[in-house]
């Protein structure tokens, strides 16, 4: 999930339309039942997209489309996606540029997040599960190196983990550069006074963050990184966790603000994800609102779901259609009867 950090949002929009646009493809009606779907297809509460927040982690681009996917089915409403990072989305969803923020990972962005909300412009409506958050190494590694425990026996350690750009340091691999969890590993990363014997490289998307580590750990080689989980990518690597100092609440809290001046070491609490609100939208379309507050995945769906991504190596459309043709005891459960039936016509 620290030095002051510049958050910006990606223009990353024609790709993440043609990932989004495969969705609508996939599950376009045909024929006669196209027909008749639209002859019953609701009026959408709102005479304008709903916009989504395009965070780039495999979680949140999952059921990004799982959402569209219901309301643009099940509601008549059209949908878009505009790509963003972590706080950047959430100053957007406060001034309304954003109706939705599908995934709020609270622990790293707990002090923007009480800051936003005070304001009164957007509301936490649905736990979707309990996420984690973890400093971690390979277990190859852990048996290369017994003696490495804990976040705070890195210095020791340095040599084994060579940054190919500065030798006479290691590297950690922090979270990926805007991302609300980059700043809480920075301020980590500081209070463990790893400034002197490691670098903290943060890459500049999930999607390099992700082929960097997966290539050090098919190669075998020492890596130390941040990473999140559910995730296919814990899923699938057999890691072990570096102990960190016992959860502090007010200790976590300064890590998760930009301007923390003395940050001290804490473990991760359990992270709820949740998904928020803008509050002006919520007022304008009462029945989507509902839709959004009654979402919560298992988390072992999630790990499933997620796991069956690694697997086929399936985009998060495919990977959506897929949650909806497989989990319906799950998603009908959030949505009326006759919203359900739409969608599942749709499939």
């Amino acid at each position: 999930m620290n030095s002051p950090l510049q958050f910006r949002a990606r223009k990353a929009g024609a790709s993440l339309s043609r990932r989004c646009g495969r969705l609508a493809v996939a599950l376009a009606l045909s024929g006669a039942a196209a027909g008749a779907w639209a002859a019953d297809a609701p009026a959408c509460e709102i005479d304008r997209p709903v916009r989504f927040g395009g965070m780039n982690w495999e979680s949140n681009l999952v059921l990004v489309d799982v959402q569209r996917a219901i309301i643009e089915h099940g509601y008549g409403c059209q949908t878009e996606v505009l790509p963003t990072e972590t706080l950047p989305a959430l100053a957007a969803l406060e001034r309304g540029d954003l109706d939705v923020n599908t995934e709020v990972w609270l622990n790293s962005v707990a002090d923007p997040w009480n800051k936003a909300e005070a304001t009164g412009k957007v509301r936490r409506v649905a736990d979707l599960y309990m996420g984690g958050e973890a400093w971690f190494i390979p277990r190859y590694t852990a048996e290369r190196l017994p003696e490495l425990k804990s976040a705070a026996d890195l210095p020791r350690f340095k040599d084994e983990f060579q940054d190919p750009e500065e030798p006479s340091k290691g590297r950690f691999y922090g979270c990926p550069a805007g991302w609300g969890c980059e700043v809480v590993s920075s301020n980590l990363y500081r209070a463990l006074g790893l400034q002197d014997t490691f670098t903290l490289y943060s890459p500049g998307t999930g999607a390099a963050q992700k082929a960097a580590l997966t290539a050090a750990y098919k190669r075998k080689q020492n890596i130390v990184f941040y990473y999140w989980y559910p995730t296919p990518l814990v899923g699938s690597m057999d890691l072990v966790k570096l102990e960190l100092p016992p959860y502090d609440k007010a200790a976590h809290e300064c890590l998760t603000s930009p301007d923390c001046k003395d940050p001290k070491p804490s473990a991760y609490p359990d992270n709820p994800v949740f998904t928020a609100l803008n509050t002006g939208f919520e007022k304008d379309a009462p029945n989507l609102a509902k839709f959004f507050s009654s979402m919560s995945v298992p988390l072992p769906v999630m790990d499933e779901t997620l796991a069956h991504m690694e697997e086929t190596g399936d985009d998060a459309a495919a990977v959506a259609e897929w949650f909806l043709k497989n989990k319906q005891d799950v998603w009908t459960k959030w949505v009326p009867a006759d919203v359900a039936a739409r969608v599942q016509a749709a499939l």
